[in-house]
């Protein structure tokens, strides 16, 4: 039996015995807040436990880096919808330290994929740019000062947003503000 059937039967349990009852909650972040975070996997638990966010207290939007690739990405789609649709008056951007993303590069996953069967025309696109679309960054203040500065300059983003950005420490939780 794989992970996935593992989590089905467990899920069956955890509905049969109402679980999911103290998690009962609206659509509405109780905060007025959204994070966009990392998806690594240290951070699951820590990031709302170091906040002190209980279930429905904010949005926690979750990608590779905790970045903005572009003013028309899935992140800032998402985080429009928070402000006009759920009432989201401050956002939070929370890179963390040891990311990842740091190292990331088209070249690396190139090589992954032609080893995995990839074919090489999927990889040589004109339609996308893979090179920028992979790519990770090298600094993580730098990258967060990048995805701040787009949410806040963003066109659709109304003035009045409180947006700020930070560096968590992927052991201790330890929250650090970059200006």
């Amino acid at each position: 039996m794989g992970n996935i059937d593992h989590i089905l039967a467990f899920n069956r349990e955890y509905v049969a015995s109402k679980g999911y009852e103290k998690h009962i909650t609206d659509k509405y972040p109780d905060k007025k807040l959204a994070i966009l975070s990392c998806m690594d996997t240290r951070l699951s638990v820590l990031l709302p436990e170091a906040l002190g966010l209980q279930n429905g207290d904010a949005k926690i939007i979750k990608n590779a880096g905790a970045v903005v690739i572009s003013p028309w990405d899935s992140v800032m789609r998402s985080l429009i919808v928070a402000v006009y649709e759920l009432g989201v008056k401050e956002v939070m951007v929370v890179a963390h330290t040891t990311c990842g993303a740091c190292h990331m590069s088209f070249s690396h996953f190139r090589e992954e994929m032609l080893e995995r069967g990839i074919p090489e025309s999927e990889l040589s696109r004109e339609d996308i740019d893979l090179h920028a679309w992979l790519e990770g960054f090298k600094d993580t203040e730098d990258s967060v000062r990048k995805t701040v500065d787009t949410i806040v300059h963003h066109p659709l983003i109304p003035k009045g947003i409180v947006v700020r950005g930070f560096i968590i420490d992927s052991v201790t939780g330890a929250l650090t503000e970059i200006k």
